[in-house]
C-alpha cells in the first residue's frame, strides 16, 4: 500500500534534499523493508537508497537505515539477509536467540538476598503477607531480557569497521539518526542528532533494538535504553526538521485483517486467537504502533506543507508478512521477493501520481522495469555486482563522491 502526499507548492531550482524513515518490525519487518528499498531503487533510476541526505532508523529500522548511511546498497543488504552465497558478509537471524547469560547470572546472584528478605518480611509480619507483595519482591529477580542482543552491537561494528564505512556519526557523509527510549525517564533520544554525536553507531541500533521482554536494556553514559518503537513508529519528523523536499517512508507493521480473504497459510484459522499468545501480542503491537505512526503522518502534512510524502505499507490482508517464519533459508527468501513484488505491484498502480511527483526532482519511473512479468529478486541482484572487496568498496565510495559533485554542480 503506497501513501502519497504531494505539496502544492512550486519548487525551486535548489539541489533537493530527500530522506528516508524506516520503521521497526524485528527480523520479518527487516526482511519487507529490504525487498521494499530494492524495488524502490531499481524503479527509481538515480535516486539509490543509500546516497539520500538522511536516514531515521528506529528499531530494525535503525539497523538498515545505519547500513544504508554507510553505504551499503540495497542489493548487498538483500544478500545478507537472505543469506547468498556472494554477501560481502554474513547475518544470521538466529543469533538474535542467543541466551543473555550475562543478565542471567546477575539476576540469579540476587536470588538469595531476595528471598531471605521474603522469608525475614513473612516472620516478622505472618498475617500481613500478601501474594502480590510476594510477587513483587520475587520480580526483581526476573530477568529484564531473554536474548543477547550485544550480536547485534559486535556484527555492526565488524562491518562499519571495513574500509570506506564508519562507527562513527561524525564521519558519515550522511546525516543518521537513531531513535531510543531512556528507560528512567521515558524521553526520546536522538542519537546521531545535533547530540551524542561520539556514541558508537552501533550501540545506538543496539540500543534502538532493544525491545523489553527479549531483549535487557542497553546502558549508554550510565543510562538504560530500550526501543526506541515504544515512542515512536516512524518519527519522520526528525528528518522533515532537516528541512527535507522528499521524505521516503516504510512501514512494516500494520495489523492483519484475517477475515478478508481464505488463508493459505491457516486453512483452519478463523480467528487469531487460535493462533495463541504470540499472535495476540503480535496483533495487539501492529494495531497501537500503525494507529499511532497514521496520526503522526497525517500531521505531516499540515506541519511540513512544503514536504513531499511517500509511505509504504503492507496492505492489511497480506498474511505472508504475518505468518512467514524467519529462522528458515526458503522462508526468508520467499518473504523478501514477496515484499519486492508486491511494492513494484504498489509503484506500477500509482504511476500516473508518481511520474509527475518524480519529474519535480528530477527522476523518471521506470514503468518498463515495473511491467516486467517474469522479473524476480534473484534477476535484480545479478544485475547488480556489489563490492567484492575492500579496494572495490574504497573505488565505490571515490565515485559515489564524484557523483555527488557533479550532480550538485548541475543544479547550481
Amino acid at each position: 500500500m503506497l501513501t502519497i502526499h504531494q505539496s502544492e507548492l512550486p519548487r525551486t531550482n535548489k539541489v533537493p534534499a530527500i530522506g528516508l524513515a524506516i520503521a521497526g518490525g524485528g527480523p520479518l519487518g527487516a526482511i519487507y523493508e529490504l525487498g521494499a528499498l530494492r524495488a524502490m531503487d531499481e524503479a527509481i533510476p538515480g535516486l539509490q537508497m543509500d546516497k539520500l541526505d538522511i536516514y531515521v532508523g528506529i528499531s530494525a529500522g535503525a539497523l538498515i537505515a545505519s547500513c544504508l548511511a554507510n553505504g551499503i546498497s540495497s542489493a548487498e543488504l538483500c544478500r545478507v539477509f537472505i543469506g547468498t552465497n556472494h554477501a560481502e558478509f554474513k547475518f544470521d537471524p538466529e543469533r538474535l536467540l542467543q541466551p543473555a547469560w550475562s543478565e542471567y547470572l546477575k539476576r540469579a546472584a540476587q536470588i538469595p538476598g531476595a528471598v531471605g528478605r521474603l522469608l525475614q518480611e513473612y516472620v516478622r509480619h505472618p498475617f500481613s503477607s500478601s501474594t502480590g507483595s510476594s510477587l513483587n519482591a520475587l520480580g526483581k529477580i526476573v530477568p529484564t531480557g531473554i536474548f543477547d542482543n550485544t550480536t547485534i552491537d559486535k556484527f555492526l561494528g565488524k562491518v562499519f569497521n571495513q574500509p570506506g564505512r564508519s562507527n562513527d556519526f561524525k564521519e558519515l557523509k550522511t546525516k543518521l539518526i537513531v531513535l531510543a527510549v531512556d528507560l528512567d525517564t521515558g524521553e526520546l533520544r536522538r542519537f546521531g542528532g545535533d547530540e551524542d554525536l561520539d556514541i558508537p553507531i552501533s550501540k545506538a541500533v543496539q540500543a534502538s533494538t532493544a525491545l523489553p521482554g527479549l531483549f535487557p536494556p542497553v546502558r549508554i553514559g550510565g543510562q538504560d535504553y530500550v526501543d526506541g518503537a515504544l515512542r515512536r513508529t516512524l518519527h519522520g519528523s526528525a528528518a522533515l526538521d532537516e528541512g527535507l523536499d522528499l521524505l521516503l517512508g516504510i512501514n512494516p507493521l500494520v495489523p492483519y485483517h484475517s477475515k478478508r480473504k481464505k488463508s493459505a497459510y491457516h486453512l483452519t484459522q478463523h480467528n487469531l486467537v487460535e493462533g495463541g499468545l504470540p499472535q495476540v501480542i503480535s496483533q495487539t503491537y501492529r494495531a497501537i504502533l500503525q494507529s499511532r505512526m497514521r496520526v503522526g503522518f497525517s500531521k505531516y502534512r499540515s506541519n511540513y506543507p512544503d514536504s513531499d510524502l511517500l509511505l509504504l505499507e503492507p496492505d492489511s490482508d497480506d498474511e505472508a508478512i504475518f505468518y512467514t517464519n524467519l529462522f528458515s533459508f526458503s522462508s526468508r527468501y520467499k518473504l523478501i521477493e514477496h515484499a519486492y513484488q508486491v511494492t513494484r505491484k504498489n509503484l506500477l498502480e500509482n504511476s500516473e501520481h508518481l511520474i509527475p511527483l518524480l519529474a519535480r526532482y528530477g527522476y523518471e519511473l521506470d514503468v518498463g522495469l515495473l511491467q516486467k512479468k517474469k522479473y524476480s529478486i534473484r534477476d535484480s541482484l545479478k544485475n547488480d555486482r556489489g563490492a567484492d572487496a575492500p579496494v572495490a568498496i574504497k573505488l565505490k565510495s571515490a565515485l559515489d563522491d564524484l557523483e555527488n559533485t557533479l550532480r550538485h554542480i548541475q543544479h547550481r
